[in-house]
């Protein structure tokens, strides 16, 4: 039995974090031109037994989420370029799942350090991204799961869900106002965890959730040494997206073929084929093609840009440049032959996000005291852990991935108040590499030391 089956046949639902899907907007006219059409019939997505939607009815802002959406890209594409220039080699990501671990934590953040994480985060809207996200996981929430027929039941062919939560220190106070933002924007409850004493045993407990979410595609997320004594909170999110194709490849059609590599190499890898009528672009410098998934709300955009020129297309992507991309989509004919292929990211994005523009958070002078309950500035981010997983093949595509962004105390000197030297002292003057004792005094009458002639 293959793996999607049997996911559906066991109703495995992880709940997660989507990675920024953005369809063309426009009527899907996508049919298969070799094979015959699958009707398929939408039905209610099940929900995670273990995780909590946001509270309320949001009242979704149309303007709002749009600008939601295109703030993400943007923050997506200078990720993709800043990693994709570290490291030449395949790369995959959850940038939505990123942006989303990083508005919690800009939920409490003050002054410069916040100044620098919309900048760096293109959260124009300042504190309406909290109502934004809201927004989005409540459409997310929406979807509807895709259906095929089954020998004797419906086999579920679309999955998508999202799952937040926050991992606090114990007996640290946290602003009620923070829980209760994060609450009631992210869905995220406060899960007290014993850093101080167990680190490591709370680490393993965090990849444990982070890997029932993403049915144990990502089992690691946070490496040994990661989790320390100091470590405050830890907030996590996890994506698990599954769905068929509308139109699913002929296995029997696979066959080997050459892909010449971005160095000029060839290799022999299963490429998947079939004639199709989808939405495509013919484009100044690069083609598109869109692949539908099941339900049709979700798909798959295919970018090839002209050959000789991907790494500078590549850099010069912009959010704009992508919606446009998406806005030329119509429908069309043609065969299409890509490859299928899996694969896994991991990354520590620390020096990725302080390049792009925002070091403060992860210096002794960052502001995250609207996370404290008496508003000590405190805290820093020490790292934001990422891992990414995408499987593509005939049926559809498997993708989830995880953010931890985890905070921790700040060495703060401890402050002695006022010391008065107003009695007699002893005083000495070393060399602090040997310590030798270069001088030493002491003052017992400092109105007698006040100079003489």
């Amino acid at each position: 039995m293959n793996r999607r089956k049997l996911l559906a046949l066991t109703g495995a639902l992880a709940a997660a974090t989507l990675s920024g899907c953005t369809g063309s907007g426009q009527a899907d006219p996508t049919t298969q031109t070799d094979t015959e059409t699958t009707t398929v019939s939408p039905t209610e997505m099940t929900e995670t037994p273990t995780e909590e939607p946001p509270n309320g009815e949001p009242n979704v802002d149309d303007e709002r989420l749009a600008a939601l959406a295109s703030e993400n890209a943007e923050f997506a594409l200078d990720l993709h370029a800043y990693l994709a220039s570290q490291d030449g080699g395949n790369q995959f990501l959850s940038p939505y799942s990123i942006s989303v671990a990083l508005a919690m934590t800009y939920a409490g953040a003050r002054g410069e350090t916040r100044e620098q994480m919309e900048e760096t985060l293109h959260y124009t809207l300042g504190t309406d991204v909290h109502p934004a996200f809201s927004d989005l996981q409540a459409a997310l929430e929406e979807r509807e799961t895709a259906t095929g027929p089954g020998s004797e039941e419906e086999l579920d062919a679309f999955q998508l869900a999202v799952a937040n939560a926050l991992w606090g220190r114990e007996s640290y106070a946290f602003s009620e106002e923070f829980l209760g933002s994060i609450e009631e924007h992210y869905g995220a409850g406060l899960q007290r965890a014993d850093f101080a004493n167990d680190p490591d045993g709370e680490r393993k407990r965090i990849n444990d959730w982070v890997a029932d979410q993403t049915e144990d595609r990502i089992e690691n997320l946070l490496p040994d040494g990661s989790i320390k004594q100091e470590t405050a909170l830890v907030l996590t999110n996890a994506i698990y997206f599954m769905a068929n194709w509308l139109h699913e490849f002929d296995p029997e059609k696979t066959a080997d073929g050459t892909f010449t590599a971005l160095d000029g190499s060839e290799s022999t890898v299963p490429m998947m084929q079939q004639n199709l009528r989808t939405n495509y672009a013919d484009l100044p410098g690069a083609q598109a093609v869109e692949l539908p998934y099941v339900g049709r709300e979700v798909s798959m955009v295919l970018i090839l840009p002209d050959e000789g020129t991907f790494a500078e297309f590549e850099q010069n992507l912009d959010a704009s440049q992508l919606f446009g991309i998406f806005e030329e989509l119509s429908d069309a004919e043609g065969t299409l032959v890509f490859p299928k292929f899996e694969f896994k990211t991991k990354a520590k994005l620390k020096t990725a996000l302080s390049d792009l523009g925002m070091p403060v958070a992860f210096e002794k002078a960052a502001n995250f005291s609207g996370m404290s309950a008496d508003g000590q500035q405190n805290l820093k981010i020490d790292d934001v852990h990422h891992e990414a997983f995408v499987s593509v093949d005939e049926e559809g595509t498997e993708a989830t991935g995880a953010t931890a962004a985890v905070a921790q105390f700040v060495s703060v000197p401890p402050s002695w108040g006022e010391l008065r030297f107003d009695r007699p002292f002893l005083f000495a003057i070393r060399d602090r590499p040997t310590d030798a004792v270069l001088f030493l005094g002491r003052v017992v009458d400092a109105g007698a030391a006040q100079g003489s002639e």
